[in-house]
């Protein structure tokens, strides 16, 4: 991973994007999608994640987070790491059209990472830059929120159900959110 993606400051906000192997579109059934809420809960439950904004897309994830609590990159690791054993026990043990594909896709990858003894689902490092001002955290937030409607997937942000924009238009929000002063 560059040097300027690393998490440096273990107390500090950072915007961290997590993205698949080979940027496959897992996160377009519900399923998987729900696997990433539940886990981003037990974080923030258990771990002292805390989270401000956040959008699941279809192969990747936008995240503005710090930690109370564990230093943030043993966080993202672990959640990387539990998230990637139940999706792929889900793809194997649930219908899923593109079992073989998926299956295939994560081997490959997982037999090229020294790191891995069968499936890697998360690549390998993921993009955090750490949020030096109220107008940079105003800008990635509007992006997380974006992303959605600039994919199409929504006409309108506060629609998309796996986003934080929900909860800022009073609807309700999966995920835990934290607010900075607040």
């Amino acid at each position: 991973m560059a040097e300027a993606y690393r998490i440096k400051d273990q107390q500090a906000l950072y915007f961290c994007t997590i993205t698949t192997i080979d940027w496959i579109d897992i996160f377009t059934r519900k399923i998987y999608k729900d696997i990433v809420v539940d886990s981003l809960n037990y974080c923030i439950k258990h771990k002292g994640l805390e989270v401000y904004a956040f959008v699941i897309m279809s192969n990747h994830l936008h995240l503005i987070i710090s930690s109370n609590k564990e230093p943030i990159s043993a966080i993202i690791r672990d959640f990387k790491k539990f998230t990637a054993k139940q999706i792929i026990h889900t793809i194997q043990t649930e219908p899923e059209s593109r079992k073989e594909w998926l299956l295939a896709k994560m081997a490959y990858a997982g037999n090229r990472n020294s790191n891995n003894t069968t499936y890697q689902l998360w690549q390998q490092d993921y993009h955090a830059i750490e949020i030096s001002s109220d107008h940079f955290l105003h800008q990635k937030t509007n992006y997380i929120h974006q992303n959605p409607v600039r994919a199409g997937i929504v006409e309108h942000e506060e629609d998309y159900f796996y986003s934080s924009a929900r909860y800022f238009y009073n609807k309700k929000c999966l995920v835990e959110l934290c607010f900075i002063g607040g």
